[in-house]
């Protein structure tokens, strides 16, 4: 104790430097964050940016040592496709969990102008996925397969022209996400020079070494990215590029280290202000659809309050003409009643007076047969003066028979006709 209060040092921004006497062992931590980091082993992703058949697979394959047997790309593509592909590859006792990320069809469409986009979207989408991690309550960062973008490889065609206008525009929207080294020249042909052979590209005016550092900038490349810079890309993507995404994300949600007076707030403060905040926009707009549905109800009640009046009038206007079509039928019905009632008053009177016409009828016609018979008889008889004494005797005969027929006639049962029936009559002798 003694000799820790010997040591004390003077007191700098609130904390105070003391010296040791002796070995602790806290020196060893280093030592112990290698063994954990090889334990754990490093995850690595490269997203390679370029058209068909600029050399993004060759170069992959020559930085790392290795064929990805990466299968060749169509030119034919209607968009911009990404590929994402993870190998492990293990350099002594460290392994390196390795993601490479291509781009199938970039640049080889007519319409170049959202050829960016896709590539903007997934790195977003990559930023997004961690951060939803993050947000769990049960999180598992841990083991978590990071596919966040460390680096971006941008190939350009050596055509020995300027840049293009889609490679400006790539640039320029990746500038704020991803560190862009220069495009290098690889291979993974080997060429023998004198007595060496060495990876190198032929071309008809020569051949181009590519770990000759007087020839093309790919020894820099890899020392660059793999063997000085890895970890420094990695830090940067989490500490820069994913921060100020989340940063963005975390500000549209309604959070913020800072409140309307500038005072500092906490998560909990925040959360329960952005929590109240979405509470009254959740009451507005549960209080806005009441009121649309109280109008539309007023609406719909409205038109079946019309329909039913509709109705309600047509009803009574049928009620009506069936009320005026019923008294007409009751007064018709009443006629015919009278009409059948005058009939069989008429048919019992007919029936009455049937008797006596059937008694009556037959004294008129005897009594006008006996004159009409006389009648005949005379004026036969002043036909006979007219003719011979034989035609004479001839009527007086006829005459004669004639008479006696008609007193047989008399005297016997006559026929009468009567509403179309014969009937047969006694008629006695007195009259005669």
């Amino acid at each position: 104790m003694a000799a820790s209060h010997a040591g004390r040092q003077p007191q700098n921004d609130g904390y105070r430097t003391l010296s040791l006497s002796g070995h602790v062992g806290f020196s060893s931590l280093p030592d112990q964050l290698v063994k954990k980091s090889i334990k754990q082993g490093f995850c690595f992703n490269i997203l390679c940016i370029g058209e068909t058949g600029s050399g993004k697979s060759t170069l992959i394959n020559s930085l790392f040592n290795t064929n990805f047997d990466d299968p060749e790309s169509t030119h034919f593509l209607p968009s911009v496709q990404l590929r994402a592909q993870t190998y492990e590859l293990q350099e002594s006792n460290v392994l390196l969990k390795l993601t490479i990320v291509n781009t199938l069809g970039f640049g080889d469409q007519i319409d170049k102008e959202d050829s960016c986009q896709p590539v903007v979207d997934y790195i977003d989408a990559q930023f997004e996925a961690y951060l939803q991690e993050e947000l769990k309550i049960k999180r598992s960062l841990f083991s978590y397969h990071d596919t966040r973008i460390h680096a971006c490889l941008y190939f350009i065609l050596p055509t020995g022209h300027s840049l293009k206008s889609l490679d400006l525009l790539t640039m320029k929207s990746l500038d704020s996400k991803e560190h862009l080294p220069f495009a290098v020249v690889g291979s993974t042909e080997d060429v023998k020079i004198g007595n060496t052979m060495v990876r190198a590209r032929r071309y008809p005016w020569g051949i181009v070494q590519v770990e000759n550092e007087n020839h093309c900038d790919f020894v820099k490349l890899r020392e660059m990215l793999i063997c000085t810079n890895m970890e420094d890309l990695r830090e940067q993507t989490h500490a820069r590029h994913y921060e100020l995404y989340r940063r963005c994300r975390l500000e549209e949600m309604g959070f913020r280290d800072i409140g309307p007076e500038n005072k500092p707030v906490s998560l909990q403060e925040a959360y329960e202000a952005k929590r109240h905040e979405f509470y009254l926009e959740l009451q507005r707009k549960e209080e806005e659809m009441r009121q649309q549905f109280i109008q539309r109800v007023k609406e719909k009640e409205a038109i079946l309050k019309e329909a039913e009046q509709q109705v309600q009038t047509k009803f009574e206007r049928r009620m009506l003409m069936h009320q005026e079509v019923k008294l007409k039928l009751e007064r018709e019905k009443k006629v015919l009643e009278d009409e059948i009632a005058v009939f069989m008053q008429k048919k019992a009177n007919a029936e009455l007076l049937q008797p006596q016409a059937s008694v009556s009828t037959p004294l008129v016609s005897l009594k006008r047969d006996k004159d009409r018979k006389k009648t005949q008889g005379s004026q036969l008889e002043l036909l006979c003066f007219d003719v011979s004494d034989e035609e004479t005797v001839n009527v007086d005969e006829q005459s004669e028979g004639e008479k006696l027929e008609s007193e047989t006639v008399s005297q016997g049962t006559p026929e009468i006709v009567l509403d179309g029936s014969t009937q047969v009559l006694n008629v006695g002798s007195s009259f005669m």
